[in-house]
């Protein structure tokens, strides 16, 4: 596998220069020592404290994941702009995120499941190693090795014929540019008191798409920057047996369907 190359020491430098700061000055700023910022910048800090990407994203306005991926000195004025404006035009999962999680006695990963009770608690605490170890806890079969998993439940009708109160099984997703247009997901929105269950595509300047496997609900778009985590769908549960649309909800499908393609000309 190719590795990526790390921009952090080359940017760190171009940003302290683009704002007319001393290495002194931004180590004050940054209440570090002149020498850390140095070796920072140098490269000779090989692994960086989370404490440190902390800083200087929250100094600068820029997010880690384009603090490390993207070689900002190739980038207009305009662009620097908008990325210090949350206008992350490299949509990888916005900010980069440490995920918490929770482990079994071999180590292994578990996979937490969120209770409709603690709905509310997991928009403060998804980040919260304590609040996702008091999660209830499933070993599940027939899943990847690879990745992590998380259960939510899902409420009202809007992903028919999934029947209202499934239990999704899902991965997290880590770059959300890796999602192939309408995969269902469930995303976890900032400022709100629930997550939604949509089929998610991830669109230029800075917006993802969320549309219902029910015809009857209105797709729509939000801004990357609302969006906390998104997990893909693998599996789902429920005690119900999912009923066939109906031929009201067949009709306004092949109308949505007929509206798009309509649009779709008109671009």
């Amino acid at each position: 596998m190719k590795k990526s190359k790390n921009f952090f020491p080359g940017n760190l430098k171009f940003l302290r220069e683009r704002r007319s700061l001393t290495q002194q000055g931004l180590a004050e700023a940054l209440g570090l020592s002149r020498s850390k910022v140095n070796a920072l910048e140098s490269g000779q800090t090989k692994a960086p404290s989370p404490e440190d990407f902390l800083g200087v994203s929250g100094f600068f306005g820029i997010s880690i994941d384009s603090l490390i991926r993207v070689d900002l000195s190739k980038l207009g004025e305009l662009k620097l702009r908008d990325l210090e404006a949350g206008n992350d035009v490299y949509i990888r999962g916005g900010n980069l995120r440490v995920l918490a999680i929770s482990v079994d006695k071999g180590n292994n990963e578990n996979v937490e499941y969120v209770p409709i009770k603690a709905k509310a608690g997991y928009m403060s605490g998804y980040n919260d190693p304590e609040f996702i170890a008091s999660l209830p806890k499933f070993s599940l079969p027939n899943l990847p090795k690879q990745g992590t998993y998380r259960i939510f439940p899902t409420v009202g009708d809007s992903m028919l014929p999934i029947p209202d109160g499934s239990d999704i099984v899902t991965q997290y997703v880590e770059d959300w540019t890796s999602l192939k247009p309408n995969t269902p997901c469930i995303v976890i929105l900032s400022g709100q008191q629930d997550f939604v269950f949509k089929l998610v595509t991830v669109q230029a300047e800075g917006q993802v798409l969320l549309r219902s496997l029910n015809p009857v609900f209105e797709p729509y778009r939000i801004a990357a920057g609302d969006v906390l985590e998104i997990w893909k769908f693998q599996a789902y549960t429920s005690k119900e047996i999912p009923e066939p649309e109906t031929d009201l909800q067949q009709l306004v499908r092949a109308v949505r369907e007929m509206q798009q393609e309509i649009k779709g000309r008109k671009v």
